[in-house]
């Protein structure tokens, strides 16, 4: 079972780190998580992606669903930190033209 762990930074950044295998089933949570967030107003949000060990295509569906919500608010999502396997996955479908990594957390809004 996949754990996420959600806060609020300080600038009003929401951070979410999915703990675990970003699968089919986890990936319902992560976009139930990434809505919650815009919903109360936090439009800018970072998924760490440093403890995630498996990513699916549902999960791929899931940040992009995240993205989309985040951008139509006003806001982004951005990656950060993601794990070689993970980040294979954004490589192999393109992806990682669209959700670009980043190298940290706290550095990913700014450019």
């Amino acid at each position: 079972m996949i754990e996420f762990a959600v806060h609020t930074r300080a600038d009003g950044v929401g951070v979410v780190v999915p703990q675990g295998r970003l699968n089919m089933v986890a990936a319902r949570r992560l976009k139930d998580v990434l809505s919650e967030l815009v919903a109360a107003g936090t439009a800018r949000i970072v998924v760490d992606l440093a403890e995630t060990t498996f990513l699916d295509s549902s999960g791929l569906g899931a940040l992009i669903g995240g993205l989309k919500a985040a951008r139509q608010a006003g806001g982004d999502l951005r990656i950060a930190r993601p794990t070689p396997a993970v980040s294979s996955v954004f490589e192999l479908t393109n992806l990682d033209r669209v959700l670009r990594a980043r190298d940290s957390v706290e550095d990913a809004f700014d450019d």
